[in-house]
């Protein structure tokens, strides 16, 4: 036996799983798969785009019994459609539980009695206050890419809606990194959990480039439209905010690409629509906030820009994790500004290396933290109210906190010639 034939499967699941046309289980798969069908309790450190889903969806449709439901939560709409996808190609009857989309097609799913409800945690606290739904049928409850959903504030969400569940189910809880928040779940809902680890903290994909451009914020536009010229293919644009994903998507525009934008601001059937037209390749650019950062699967994405630093370095991982997949090469670009340098310091020490500076960046970054001086004493140093011609002043003394590195004559192309 070979494969998935290999995992203890019940024979009643082969077939839907053969459909799949995946030959090879991943290694979350194989590891996990085997342990969740015998309805332990799972913890499953991964990162995104590593076959999760069918990691515990597999043994949840395998260990459910007649009238029992799985539940599983996901942090946003787009991984939650993703996740029901995937369920719905196994066969199974489910019911989608997210914002953006009409309570009344909700609760008629949820009448028609489905195997498995996929939820947001915000949606399913709303049918749970309207009694539209009840959990005391959950035999099984999945919690996805849990430090994100942590990260966006559902802890307290969670934990009201698992102990709406029976206390005799089982739990499984997946996620790409395992802080102290994690733990503490884990602990009070999980009953002596089995935890499988694939990928450590920080880890990204060997045939992942990564390249960092040191560009101030004015000259960003014309870098970017450098670089869409220079690489061919698909190209994922990460902001840190909605307006400002707006407002790149026109710039990317007016710069003569297809662009759909992929943020809050937008409705669930526009980002559905924006996702999907990316997909088939109908726009080259995809510019997102980072509710894309995780549980979008687009195959062959060619570059991932950032144009924006993550507020978060884990974010950086999930970002640049969009490339490079199933062993294919990629390329994780970064524009940050001088005054960014803590930010890249601080995802280089999660990833354990540095982030190699582009022979095309005009500028550098700051190597080390810079030297503070001592208070002077009293009659000596600056004057009150001082402020240095360059650098941010220190606020005890008036120094300059750092002097910003060397950069060439502004030109009109921000690549150097070679």
């Amino acid at each position: 036996m070979k494969g998935f034939h290999a995992l203890g499967i019940p024979p009643r699941l082969l077939p839907a799983v053969d459909r799949l046309n995946f030959a090879t289980p991943t290694p979350i798969q194989e590891r996990a798969i085997p342990v969740a069908l015998e309805g332990r309790d799972v913890i499953g450190i991964a990162q995104t785009g590593t076959g999760k889903t069918l990691a515990f969806g597999i043994p949840m449709l395998a260990n459910l019994r007649n009238i029992q439901t799985g539940l599983v939560l996901a942090p946003t709409r787009e991984l939650a459609l993703q996740i029901d996808e995937t369920l719905r190609k196994l066969g199974v009857k489910t019911a989608v539980l997210i914002g953006g989309a009409p309570m009344g097609h909700q609760v008629t799913q949820l009448r028609a009695r489905p195997t498995v409800i996929v939820a947001t945690p915000g949606r399913l606290e709303d049918h749970l206050a309207q009694r539209t739904l009840d959990l005391k049928m959950v035999a099984v409850a999945v919690l996805d890419e849990a430090d994100r959903m942590l990260d966006m504030g559902f802890s307290a969400a969670i934990r009201r809606i698992l102990d709406a569940t029976p206390s005799a189910r089982q739990t499984m809880l997946f996620s790409a990194t395992m802080p102290k928040a994690i733990e503490e779940l884990a602990q009070r809902y999980l009953k002596a959990p089995v935890k499988i680890e694939i990928d450590p903290q920080g880890t990204v994909a060997d045939k992942v480039v990564q390249e960092l451009f040191v560009v101030e914020k004015f000259d960003k536009p014309a870098l970017l439209s450098e670089l869409l010229g220079r690489h061919r293919g698909t190209v994922l644009v990460f902001s840190r905010t909605r307006h400002g994903a707006a407002r790149l998507a026109r710039t990317v525009r007016a710069q003569g690409h297809s662009a759909a934008e992929l943020h809050a601001d937008r409705t669930l059937s526009q980002r559905k629509a924006a996702l999907e037209s990316f997909k088939k390749g109908a726009v080259r650019v995809l510019v997102a906030t980072d509710i894309a950062a995780r549980g979008i699967d687009v195959k062959d994405i060619s570059v991932v820009l950032n144009y924006d630093v993550p507020e978060n370095p884990e974010d950086y991982i999930h970002r640049i994790g969009r490339t490079g997949r199933a062993g294919a090469s990629g390329l994780a670009v970064t524009f940050a500004s001088p005054d960014q340098h803590r930010d890249i310091r601080d995802i280089e020490k999660l990833l354990g290396t540095t982030i190699t500076l582009s022979p095309d960046s005009r500028m550098a970054l700051p190597r080390a933290a810079p030297h503070v001086p001592a208070k002077p004493r009293q009659g000596q140093g600056a004057k009150k109210g001082f402020q240095p011609k360059h650098g941010r002043p220190n606020h005890r003394t008036g120094a300059a906190a750092f002097q910003p590195p060397h950069t060439e004559p502004r030109r009109q192309r921000l690549f150097r010639s070679h």
